[in-house]
């Protein structure tokens, strides 16, 4: 029977060590270099290790799964102190990490080199609003802004961010940029490359690069703020941020629908995309293993067992718009057509609650986001973040799933949970292999066959995630050879001495 409720009120992890890369064309850290940051940074902006200062939290990601070796932290104030650091950096072979939230997948934000070749540089001291233009949605802010900061700033002049993140609550915009962050919203608003209008950047030699524009049309030449855009800090440190704005929906729902098949997934969204139309801001997919893992760590179930029994796969759709009578009469039309078995679409959805109030609406998208954290207390996350065509997902996860059967890798002991979900909407699948312990023959086992598979459909290794250490092997299997020669010349051409996040991205370093 298929109805449509109404929504009631709803360890310690292993760490693996990546600091074994010995950086030939940089030296480490001594007691010299200390002494000058701390002749124009307060004292409680240079952390050392030498002084008895805890760097952990600093020094390894918050998985725990990448840990690093630096011996000194830098807190800058302003761009003038990024620029003095890089500076001095680059004269005396210093590496440098940037470092924002450290909310990152693949290590992009932790040091890899011997002990004290490279400064961390963390950028949570610069988190001024620098500018907000109300009749344009224009907001300038250092990059040390929190996500979810910038949010609540913005909420009373009636805008959002154009992104939106599981880890708004620790990431920082500028990180988002580096990284070219996609996120739940990225359906409705698109990604980085389109809202952010300009950057500020100190390049590796401490040059000051404002490109800090706020126009919406600049056709004069080269845009080079793309080029940062996605760079992980490989090519320089964005201080700042101009970034467009959306204005802020009066009129938002959020529906889950439970759905027999996988397979369903595809022509849910195509009747979906065809009935809301501009309204659609949200189509979010996780399968069964996700659904029952986030439940068993803590999130109320929104469907009765019952109702669910059998389902393969959930999917949770948001609708965001002006006129709220007309987005919930579109949004009652498509579900009573879901429902009614309308047009031969019966068999899509079995049963589906659509939330009535704003708690209700947060309760819903918490069974979504919460996935991460019930994932991290079920065990050990090998997370792969790939873009692959959205009829390939069920694939993607099947076919992992029984690679690791035939290894024999199953089990409660090893390989716990194969599960996946994503963003429908723009070909992102999150591909989550949860095991009791971190172990080498796992690792061998999922790459590179995951790149390979993604290759086989096109794909690209990283959707949204970056690349950082994690996979700079696995480039090749998303960009060909001229690619990753540009990508390295361009790297070479900005910082020459190799000096600016080494080691990630791009497998290049200066000749000694």
């Amino acid at each position: 029977m298929r109805t449509f409720l109404a929504l009631r009120r709803i360890g310690r992890v292993h760490t693996r060590s990546v600091s074994n890369i010995t950086h030939r064309h940089l030296r480490a850290v001594n007691a010299d270099d200390v002494q000058h940051f701390r002749s124009f940074l307060p004292p409680t902006n240079v952390l050392n290790a030498d002084s008895g200062d805890d760097l952990s939290g600093f020094n390894v990601d918050w998985m725990g799964k990448y840990s690093g070796k630096a011996t000194t932290v830098l807190k800058p104030r302003s761009t003038e102190d990024v620029s003095r650091i890089v500076q001095y950096c680059n004269q005396q072979r210093i590496g440098i990490v940037p470092q924002g939230g450290n909310t990152g997948l693949v290590g992009g934000s932790v040091p890899i080199g011997a002990p004290g070749q490279e400064i961390v540089l963390n950028l949570a001291a610069m988190k001024n609003v620098r500018s907000f233009d109300p009749n344009s949605g224009i907001l300038v802010a250092d990059a040390g802004c929190v996500l979810e900061s910038l949010g609540q700033y913005l909420e009373p002049h009636g805008y959002i961010m154009p992104l939106d993140l599981g880890a708004k609550g620790s990431c920082h915009v500028g990180g988002n940029v580096s990284t070219n962050a996609g996120g739940l919203r990225l359906l409705r608003y698109g990604s980085l490359h389109g809202s952010v209008l300009g950057l500020e950047v100190v390049l590796p030699d401490g040059t000051v690069l404002d490109s800090l524009s706020t126009l919406r049309k600049d056709n004069t030449g080269y845009d080079l703020k793309q080029l940062f855009i996605g760079a992980e800090g490989t090519l320089g440190v964005i201080t700042a941020v101009s970034i467009v704005t959306p204005q802020s929906s009066s009129s938002i729902n959020n529906v889950l629908l439970a759905l027999p098949k996988y397979d369903n997934v595809v022509p849910l969204f195509r009747l979906v995309r065809q009935r809301l139309g501009e309204v659609l801001s949200a189509f979010e997919f996780f399968d069964r293993t996700s659904y029952d893992l986030v439940q068993r760590h803590g999130q109320p179930a929104a469907l009765p067992s019952e109702e669910t029994e059998g389902a393969e796969a959930f999917v949770l759709l948001e609708t965001s718009g002006g006129n709220a009578e007309h987005d919930q009469a579109k949004l009652e039309a498509l579900l009573e057509e879901l429902l009614s078995g309308e047009a031969g679409t019966g068999d899509l959805v079995t049963t589906g609650v659509m939330s009535t109030s704003r708690d209700q609406f947060n309760a819903l998208w918490r069974l979504r986001e919460g996935i991460t954290e019930a994932i991290g207390r079920e065990g050990k996350a090998y997370k792969y973040d790939i873009s692959i065509p959205v009829p390939k997902f069920k694939e993607a996860v099947d076919l992992t799933r029984a690679r690791l059967d035939k290894l024999g890798l199953l089990g409660p002991d090893a390989v716990k949970h194969v599960l996946g979900y994503g963003h429908v909407g723009d070909g992102n699948l999150h591909l989550n292999i949860v095991a009791a312990n971190y172990s080498d023959d796992i690792a061998n086992a999922l790459e590179p066959f995951v790149f390979e598979m993604t290759q086989s459909w096109n794909g690209s290794v990283s959707a949204e995630h970056g690349i950082g250490s994690a996979k700079v092997d696995a480039l090749r299997y998303s960009k060909n050879d001229v690619a990753r020669l540009w990508m390295s010349r361009v790297k070479a051409l900005f910082d020459p001495h190799g000096i600016m996040n080494p080691g990630k991205v791009v497998d290049w370093k200066p000749e000694t």
